[in-house]
């Protein structure tokens, strides 16, 4: 409902949100000109939220490994690493058979992978 609860929770839902629908991860700026994406942001402010918000986060990080995209899952999941590491491998270990792809960016460099491609990289650099 609109103009319930906090602003720095309608904040937190409206990033999660962001990410629940997201079709690209990328954790930095993209393109020549290093432009933000809005998942990007979203995932910043949902970073920048563990500090102060650790519960209610870990809490829409469900959410989002529920409802998400295959690129939301691999947010959630890379955000859990930082605030519960043995459910972020447990969780990147359930991922590894998923099949269904999305979109990357490194910096310039644009990419597809699956979510179990990613998956399994994750793990393997953990």
């Amino acid at each position: 409902m609109f103009g319930i609860g906090k602003k720095w929770e309608r904040e937190l839902d409206a990033a999660v949100d962001e990410l629940v629908g997201a079709d690209t991860l990328a954790f930095g700026g993209v393109g020549i000109a290093g432009t933000m994406l809005p998942v990007t942001e979203a995932y910043q402010r949902v970073w920048a939220a563990l500090d102060d918000h650790p519960e209610e986060v870990r809490r829409q990080l469900d959410r989002l490994l529920a409802e998400g995209s295959p690129a939301g899952r691999a947010y959630a999941a890379t955000l859990l690493e930082r605030i519960d590491p043995a459910t972020a491998r447990a969780t990147w270990t359930s991922l590894r058979d998923d099949p269904t792809e999305f979109t990357t960016f490194v910096g310039c460099v644009m990419g597809r992978t699956t979510l179990g491609d990613y998956a399994t990289q994750r793990l393997a650099a953990a």
